[in-house]
């Protein structure tokens, strides 16, 4: 049975998937930064989303990345990619997905497998409407340890405690940035041009280092 969820991102809920389907679902879209699914033990959940939240994806993943070279941190930029494993009956494609920690690990690696390497450090969500299907257990069985969610209104930083997530004010991949800083930045980015806003954005890095 389906379950169709209103705009501005499309979803379809199915359920009594198998692994099959899924992995053949899948193979379909190889190619394609949209659909996104999710696959929960059975249960699928497709999403398309639309020009709003995929410009506040960038815009976080944007984010992440200057705050990366100005701290001078290697990371990988894996984006949407695909991590899935059988035994979990689980597979996830993060909004954005990023190696940060375990970054030098991953380096050169052009094949990531989730059953023997790490998941990503941070995982970027933008969840404007409300879903059935909530992506944090999937996440935290692939422990996942970070997770930047946007709800349309803040950004929330969630840290893996044990197999649940919990509001942290602090990021652990980035230490100098907390949750009310990551709100301003999307907030302001929605009004300011990106070159204004990213000179902003590196200006602060550089007086929060340097302070």
């Amino acid at each position: 049975m389906a379950t169709v969820l209103s705009l501005p991102e499309q979803r379809v809920i199915l359920r009594g998937v198998s692994w099959g389907t899924y992995e053949n679902l899948l193979s379909d879209d190889v190619d394609a930064s949209a659909p996104r699914f999710t696959f929960d033990q059975g249960v699928l959940e497709i999403m398309s989303p639309s020009s709003e939240p995929e410009e506040y994806n960038r815009t976080l993943a944007m984010l992440v990345e200057v705050l990366a070279e100005e701290l001078r941190i290697d990371i990988r930029n894996l984006g949407s990619t695909t991590f899935k494993r059988e035994d979990l009956q689980r597979g996830f494609e993060a909004d954005s997905s990023f190696y940060i920690q375990t970054a030098e690990r991953m380096s050169g690696q052009s094949h990531v497998d989730p059953g023997v390497d790490p998941s990503p450090d941070l995982v970027i969500e933008v969840d404007i409407t409300s879903t059935a299907l909530s992506k944090f257990p999937v996440y935290a069985h692939f422990s996942v340890p970070e997770i930047w969610r946007y709800d349309g209104k803040r950004v929330e930083i969630l840290k893996l405690t044990g197999r649940e997530y919990a509001r942290s004010k602090t990021s652990g991949a980035f230490p100098e940035v907390g949750d009310v800083d990551l709100s301003n930045f999307l907030e302001q980015a929605k009004f300011l041009k990106r070159t204004a806003w990213l000179g902003m954005l590196r200006s602060w890095v550089q007086e929060k280092c340097n302070g």
